[in-house]
Protein backbone atom coordinates (compact mmCIF):
# COMPACT_ATOMS: atom_id res chain seq x y z
CA UNK A 1 0.00 0.00 0.00
CA UNK A 2 2.74 2.29 -0.87
CA UNK A 3 2.85 4.91 -2.91
CA UNK A 4 5.00 4.20 -6.69
CA UNK A 5 6.76 7.65 -6.19
CA UNK A 6 7.76 6.38 -2.87
CA UNK A 7 9.70 3.10 -3.86
CA UNK A 8 13.66 3.60 -4.53
CA UNK A 9 14.79 4.16 -7.92
CA UNK A 10 15.70 0.79 -8.93
CA UNK A 11 19.04 0.04 -10.15
CA UNK A 12 20.76 -1.12 -13.87
CA UNK A 13 19.04 -4.74 -14.58
CA UNK A 14 16.83 -4.67 -11.14
CA UNK A 15 13.13 -4.53 -11.33
CA UNK A 16 10.04 -4.49 -9.14
CA UNK A 17 7.87 -7.59 -9.55
CA UNK A 18 5.16 -5.51 -10.05
CA UNK A 19 6.67 -4.39 -12.96
CA UNK A 20 7.39 -7.83 -14.53
CA UNK A 21 4.27 -9.44 -13.61
CA UNK A 22 2.06 -8.87 -16.99
CA UNK A 23 5.04 -8.92 -19.74
CA UNK A 24 5.06 -10.84 -22.44
CA UNK A 25 8.14 -13.88 -22.66
CA UNK A 26 9.91 -15.19 -25.73
CA UNK A 27 12.60 -17.33 -26.62
CA UNK A 28 15.85 -16.03 -28.89
CA UNK A 29 14.04 -17.67 -31.84
CA UNK A 30 11.30 -15.30 -30.99
CA UNK A 31 8.51 -18.26 -30.09
CA UNK A 32 5.76 -16.77 -27.20
CA UNK A 33 5.97 -18.75 -24.13
CA UNK A 34 3.38 -16.77 -22.50
CA UNK A 35 2.76 -14.11 -19.95
CA UNK A 36 4.29 -13.39 -16.56
CA UNK A 37 1.79 -14.09 -13.77
CA UNK A 38 3.99 -13.95 -10.79
CA UNK A 39 7.03 -14.90 -9.02
CA UNK A 40 8.44 -17.05 -6.88
CA UNK A 41 11.24 -15.69 -4.40
CA UNK A 42 13.92 -19.03 -4.00
CA UNK A 43 16.03 -17.20 -1.65
CA UNK A 44 19.01 -17.35 -3.84
CA UNK A 45 16.92 -15.36 -7.22
CA UNK A 46 13.48 -15.22 -8.20
CA UNK A 47 11.66 -17.39 -10.24
CA UNK A 48 9.29 -15.92 -13.33
CA UNK A 49 6.26 -17.90 -13.52
CA UNK A 50 5.24 -18.10 -17.12
CA UNK A 51 1.24 -19.06 -18.03
CA UNK A 52 0.62 -19.61 -21.76
CA UNK A 53 -1.24 -17.85 -23.70
CA UNK A 54 -4.41 -20.18 -23.95
CA UNK A 55 -4.28 -23.33 -22.75
CA UNK A 56 -5.48 -26.57 -24.93
CA UNK A 57 -8.07 -28.92 -23.55
CA UNK A 58 -5.50 -31.16 -23.22
CA UNK A 59 -3.41 -29.34 -20.97
CA UNK A 60 -4.43 -26.49 -18.70
CA UNK A 61 -3.16 -23.28 -18.30
CA UNK A 62 -1.88 -24.25 -14.56
CA UNK A 63 -0.39 -27.48 -15.93
CA UNK A 64 2.02 -25.70 -18.72
CA UNK A 65 2.75 -23.14 -16.61
CA UNK A 66 6.70 -22.42 -17.14
CA UNK A 67 8.69 -21.66 -13.94
CA UNK A 68 11.83 -19.81 -15.84
CA UNK A 69 14.78 -19.04 -13.20
CA UNK A 70 15.15 -14.83 -13.20
CA UNK A 71 18.83 -14.82 -13.71
CA UNK A 72 21.40 -14.39 -16.43
CA UNK A 73 22.07 -17.52 -17.53
CA UNK A 74 17.89 -17.62 -18.62
CA UNK A 75 17.03 -14.08 -19.14
CA UNK A 76 18.83 -12.05 -22.35
CA UNK A 77 16.84 -8.64 -21.65
CA UNK A 78 14.49 -7.31 -20.16
CA UNK A 79 12.55 -4.36 -22.06
CA UNK A 80 9.68 -2.48 -19.90
CA UNK A 81 8.73 0.15 -22.50
CA UNK A 82 7.88 -3.09 -24.78
CA UNK A 83 6.52 -4.85 -22.21
CA UNK A 84 9.07 -7.84 -22.89
CA UNK A 85 11.69 -10.59 -21.57
CA UNK A 86 13.73 -12.55 -23.66
CA UNK A 87 14.78 -15.75 -22.63
CA UNK A 88 17.17 -19.00 -23.12
CA UNK A 89 14.59 -21.55 -22.82
CA UNK A 90 12.71 -23.72 -25.07
CA UNK A 91 9.41 -24.82 -26.22
CA UNK A 92 10.03 -28.11 -24.87
CA UNK A 93 11.25 -27.30 -21.55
Amino acid sequence: FVSRSSFPSAGDDEYYWVDLIGLSVVNRAGDALGTVVGLIDTGPHSVLRVAPAQATPEVSAAEAERLIPFVGAYVDSVSLPERRIVVDWGLDY
